[in-house]
């Protein structure tokens, strides 16, 4: 528990899935969170977490130097959450750029970068990509930024496990695409506290990749979450090929299950590498999807929360 007392922290991203419980760990510790955002509204429901005068709503566009510039000035630390699926480049690359820029130049004295793991300047997909080329934006303008980057997030707001239940919830015959790819889910307060942790001066400059205690591969993610939910599904793991045709042909459309770069990035397993320091060099057990799911996927029951009642 790192006392953070009336230090200003500006959180971008703030009001996201994972930035409301950086700003919650952040609050917890005493300090000033100020939480920069394109629509810094949204995220007004995190004021009730701070004291009087302890939170602060500004209005920022990364992808605007003189917004990223205003957004930081006077901070002690800056998180940078910011991303996107649809700007990709712009906002994963360019605006992490010139968010470390700004903070350079306001004189911070820390700044932690949220990549992914996927990152890698030679990915097929436009995402990889772009949080490669963010790492190195950023590290080229401020070489101690922290950088983390973690696999599939979980928690009781994500668009992953939540997507995969409700689908699960509504249909009998559940369609499996890339169901060998594997990934390393991590919960979202682990993350958030590897955020608060990343903010030590002892960890300058260093990359840590964040995974959970279990490998998964989709398709025994989806099987873990019907049980979990207690659904009987029949799953149809789709060919490579079904699979491509789709994502290239109805990708673009609005709510489409699976985009064409999405397709892309399921190609690699999102996984932590191999001797790549993570959550245990920052002193953190991480939970499994068993231990912290239970609160949130119960709405999935058929009977919710009486749902081991009625089965008796």
């Amino acid at each position: 528990m790192r006392n953070l007392d009336g230090q200003l922290i500006t959180v971008l991203g703030g009001g996201g899935f994972i930035g409301r419980y950086v700003v919650q760990r952040l609050l917890s510790r005493g300090a000033r969170v100020r939480i920069a955002q394109r629509a810094p509204r949204s995220a007004t429901y995190l004021k009730p977490l701070g004291g009087l005068g302890q939170t602060q709503f500004v209005a920022c566009d990364v992808r605007d130097t003189t917004s990223a510039a205003r957004a930081v000035a006077g901070s002690d630390a800056v998180i940078n959450l910011a991303g996107s699926f649809d700007d990709m480049r712009a906002v994963q690359a360019a605006g992490a750029g010139n968010v470390a820029a700004a903070v350079q130049s306001a004189g911070a004295r820390t700044l932690v970068h949220l990549s992914a793991i996927g990152a890698d300047p030679d990915s097929p997909s436009v995402y990889g990509r772009s949080k490669a080329e963010g790492e190195a934006a950023v590290r080229g303008a401020f070489p101690g930024t922290v950088i983390l980057r973690p696999s599939v997030v979980f928690g009781r707001e994500d668009q992953f496990i939540n997507r995969f239940a409700a689908m699960i919830r509504l249909s009998p015959v559940i369609p499996v695409i890339a169901p060998a790819a594997k990934f390393q889910p991590v919960y979202v307060g682990d993350v958030a506290d590897a955020v608060v942790s990343a903010l030590d001066a002892s960890v300058s400059g260093r990359i840590f990749e964040l995974g959970g205690p279990q490998i998964l591969s989709m398709a025994a993610l989806m099987h873990w979450i019907a049980e979990a939910t207690g659904r009987k599904r029949l799953f149809v793991e789709l060919p490579d090929a079904i699979a491509s045709a789709l994502a290239s042909g109805f990708g673009w459309l609005p709510g489409a299950p699976i985009t064409k770069d999405q397709w892309l990035m399921l190609q690699s397993d999102n996984v932590v590498a191999p001797g790549a320091e993570g959550f245990s060099a920052l002193g953190i057990a991480p939970a499994s999807l068993d231990s912290v799911a239970e609160g949130w996927l119960v709405q999935y029951r058929r009977h919710g929360r009486f749902a081991g009642i009625a089965a008796q």
